[in-house]
């Protein structure tokens, strides 16, 4: 017998990538709304009810509603939103970040799936305040990389569209305000005191990310070098099955390298000096769909990595 899932949202970017790693799964049965029946209420809370996975693929206000329509205490919500990232009672669905942390999720019937650039900052950052390598008041900055898809259906015409401006040719900074909706949850998660100087910049290519944090050994809490910090966080992250921690100096670091899989690079760049912590992944892989499959994955006692790559 299979498990039954429902998509809530299943006509977004993150919907539709979930649908088509869920129907390639072989472990799951998707429950499935009409196309006229997509909006209406009572047929939604059924199929959520008879779930025993809920997929959230929603806008913040509508994840939060939707929630409410969930009375079946076995059915387990993923939460694909920014809505309950750092919300009391939710689980938050990175599971390589400690052993509490995957115990948790094993166990949880909420779970918040982290943000694409969220991922990137906490897999770097996270790790450095655990080992005690920087103290949780370190001033971290970070840029990071995103194809245009992360912007949803409405970015994606936008950018495929015949005629379109020429500053589309170009990488552009945005949420310059230092209010982008990822930051609370990257310092909530990392438990630093403030949240980093974040610079996010969408770029012209359908999917992948790189998230950089640029650092200075000198304001370490813990004196080590480049490679000992490679050799630190290749420690942190052994038999993780989608993350693995790279320091080779290849020169030029790709932000699609990982495209189309679930997969996270952490690369180790620079000197003993000056270090740059880099995370390549999918924006719509281990950024979106694919960590919300792995957590489902944990939650229903399946392999960890079936239906991805």
């Amino acid at each position: 017998m299979k498990y039954r899932v429902y998509i809530d949202g299943q006509a977004g970017t993150t919907g539709l990538q979930l649908r088509q790693k869920l129907e390639k799964h072989g472990g799951v049965e998707l429950l499935l709304i009409s196309e006229e029946k997509r909006k209406d209420e009572t047929e939604r809370k059924r199929l959520m009810n008879e779930a025993d996975v809920v997929f959230l693929c929603l806008p913040d206000a509508a994840a939060k509603e939707a929630v409410t329509l969930v009375e079946n205490p076995h059915t387990c919500i993923i939460d694909a939103s920014t809505a309950h990232r750092t919300a009391p009672g939710w689980t938050y669905g990175f599971p390589e970040l400690s052993p509490a942390h995957r115990e948790s999720i094993l166990h949880s019937k909420r779970i918040a799936n982290p943000g694409c650039h969220a991922t990137g900052f906490i897999a770097a950052a996270y790790p450095l305040v655990h080992l005690g390598i920087v103290a949780p008041d370190y001033p971290f900055t970070a840029y990071s990389l995103t194809g245009y898809s992360g912007g949803g259906k409405t970015m994606i015409a936008e950018y495929e569209a015949a005629g379109r401006p020429d500053a589309l040719d170009s990488p552009r900074q945005y949420a310059l305000g230092q209010m982008h909706k990822h930051l609370p949850e990257m310092q909530y998660v990392t438990s630093i005191t403030q949240p980093p100087v974040f610079m996010p910049i969408v770029c012209d290519c359908y999917s992948g990310m790189a998230t950089c944090l640029p650092l200075h050994s000198h304001l370490f809490q813990k004196s080590v070098t480049k490679a000992e910090l490679a050799d630190l966080l290749r420690e942190y992250y052994q038999n993780q099955p989608m993350i693995s921690v790279e320091d080779t100096d290849i020169g030029f670091l790709a932000a699609n390298e990982l495209r189309d899989t679930n997969r996270l690079k952490l690369y180790v760049e620079g000197n003993d000096a000056r270090m740059t912590l880099v995370s390549v992944f999918d924006n719509l892989g281990k950024g979106a769909s694919g960590a919300a499959v792995q957590n489902m994955n944990l939650v229903l006692g399946l392999p960890e990595t079936q239906g991805l790559l």
